[in-house]
């Protein structure tokens, strides 16, 4: 190594040794073109062994790969690999694209097959350098045919964010940053709305150049994937931004955010349903996916709301006339039964069926539709579900896919294979109460003239406010009512709880408007959704 320096081992911790004073770090090349050559290969062939890989080769392992990685030689780092052809050119793009010059790699106490290591670097691009420090880790694994003890690869080695579908870069971005302001002007930061930080990211991304400011000097991770965003690690010179305008609303926001903190991986939409503009999206994920525009997943009980639609529309049920309620019911085989197998008393109506959320009410009805592709129709033609939604960032856009027998029973109560996210069933709460799909916006469509969805049609006017009307039931006397206590003004909801993949505690859904405001909410693994993600609607409604 450079200088006499020699690797060791003291006390389970990686160190460098130069004359004699542990570092306590590995040292990576000095100069943008490189360091010098080591005299000592760290990529010497390890020996082949059996089983679980050893405390002992897991500290020569690590120790060799990030020397290797400190010298600049990616050939070698990639050869202590399961992944040669992987992780070299990566390495190697460490210091020529993402412009690394110098750093300094300090491994620490590894705890069973992985070992934690910090990154000191110095990025230098056109002159100008900044420091940038972070943290990752790697694992070391036994090779499957040879037997060596080897890295684990995964992008996530050189920097945590990194996958195998982005790189890092470092250079003039792509796309000057914005100022995004809400719909009175407000400005958004991640720091105050960290929710917004994916979304923020997209905004950039999409708007940047539209919205007239100037790129600065950045480390960005470029993505592959259009449904993510470029993120940007490190600023060597700011842009200057400009101002980018969107449909959320600060209080609202404020609102949203402070809600998802109740539960883990919960997500939150609130959309204005005369307009469709969106008032706010958060989540409370670790790994700052936008699960509320983005996740896929089944709705539960909250898809009854289109499913009552079509019933109406079709004329087989009425608010006021009776709607029969058994514990169980079967269909085409499949048996499906309410909550703790309730039932309803034989006179109880439709409203009562729908506030209670009695699955076997709906379910009896499916061979009276004698069409198994309604549902998907309804949700198509009335609701807007499945169109190709420009909100002006990515987003999933539901799913109710054809099926026939059981599984299509399924879907009248939200189970099976439909696939949607809160946005979607916010929209759908939008709908319901306004009376026609206007489809999500978060930017507004004057600045890029982009195409917005439309339905094929309304929602029939007798529907909607037989609708409406079970809604608010539900929000004053029925499973919503508890969460929706405390919401003033016009009000409706309707509750859902998702099993999905054999999960031993369901989801929790919720959806429901105040006056001009409709939200919905999911927090996975947290049972009845008047329970979990009831209070979460319900804090949101309040902010409008």
């Amino acid at each position: 190594m450079r200088g006499g320096a020699k690797v060791a081992i003291v006390g389970g911790v990686f160190t460098v040794v130069a004359s004699g004073v542990g570092y306590g770090a590995y040292n990576l090349w000095n100069g943008i073109t490189g360091g010098e050559t080591r005299t000592t290969s760290a990529a010497a062939p390890r020996k082949a062994g059996s089983g679980p890989v050893t405390a002992g080769e897991v500290e020569e392992t690590a120790k060799a790969f990030l020397a290797a990685w400190a010298e600049g030689d990616a050939a070698a780092a990639g050869e202590l690999t399961n992944n040669a052809g992987g992780a070299g050119p990566a390495i190697q793009d460490f210091r020529d694209t993402a412009h690394v010059s110098k750093a300094v790699i300090t491994p620490g106490r590894a705890v069973g097959p992985k070992v934690p290591f910090t990154v000191d670097a110095t990025v230098t691009y056109e002159g100008r350098s900044k420091r940038w420090t972070y943290a990752s880790e790697l694992t070391v694994v036994r090779g499957l045919t040879t037997g060596r003890p080897l890295v684990d690869w995964e992008p996530s080695v050189i920097h945590p964010k990194l996958t195998d579908q982005s790189a890092l870069h470092t250079g003039e971005a792509p796309n000057p940053p914005v100022k995004a302001v809400d719909r009175n002007g407000a400005e958004l930061t991640p720091e105050k709305y960290p929710s917004l930080k994916p979304v923020l990211d997209q905004l950039r991304e999409k708007y940047g150049s539209e919205a007239g400011g100037r790129p600065g000097i950045e480390t960005w991770i470029e993505s592959v994937n259009e449904s993510v965003a470029d993120q940007t690690l490190l600023t060597l010179a700011k842009g200057v931004p400009g101002t980018l305008e969107t449909t959320l609303d600060a209080d609202v926001q404020a609102a949203a955010e402070q809600a998802v903190k109740r539960y883990a991986e919960s997500s939150v939409v609130a959309i204005k349903p005369s307009t469709g503009e969106i008032r706010a999206v958060a989540n409370n994920r670790q790994d700052g996916w936008n699960a509320a525009f983005l996740g896929v997943q089944a709705p539960g009980s909250t898809m009854k709301i289109v499913t009552a639609a079509m019933l109406l529309e079709k004329g087989l049920v009425s608010a006021d006339r009776p709607a029969e309620c058994p514990k169980d019911v079967m269909y085409q085989g499949r048996s499906f039964h309410n909550l703790g197998h309730f039932d309803l008393p034989a006179s109880s109506t439709f409203t009562e069926s729908f506030k209670q959320s009695c699955n076997t009410a709906f379910i009896k009805l499916i061979d009276d539709v004698g069409d198994d592709a309604a549902l998907g129709k309804e949700a198509r033609d009335v609701f807007g579900i499945g169109l190709n939604w420009q909100t002006g960032v990515a987003t999933e856009d539901g799913s109710v896919p054809a099926e026939s027998g059981g599984v299509a029973a399924a879907q009248y109560i939200g189970q099976g294979t439909i696939q949607m996210n809160v946005l979607n069933v916010a929209s759908i709460t939008a709908t319901a109460k306004h009376g026609g799909f206007k489809q999500p916006i978060l930017v507004p469509r004057e600045l890029d003239d982009r195409e917005i969805a439309t339905a094929s049609r309304p929602l029939e006017g007798s529907a909607a406010r037989q609708l409406r009307d079970m809604m608010r039931a539900t929000a004053t006397s029925g499973t919503g009512a508890a969460a929706m206590a405390g919401v003033g003004g016009d009000k409706g909801a309707k509750t859902g709880s998702a099993e999905v993949d054999g999960q031993a505690t369901s989801n929790s859904w919720f959806t429901g408007f105040a006056d001009d405001l409709a939200a919905a909410a999911v927090v996975p693994s947290a049972g009845h959704g008047g329970d979990a993600a009831g209070p979460l609607v319900a804090s949101v409604l309040k902010a409008r």
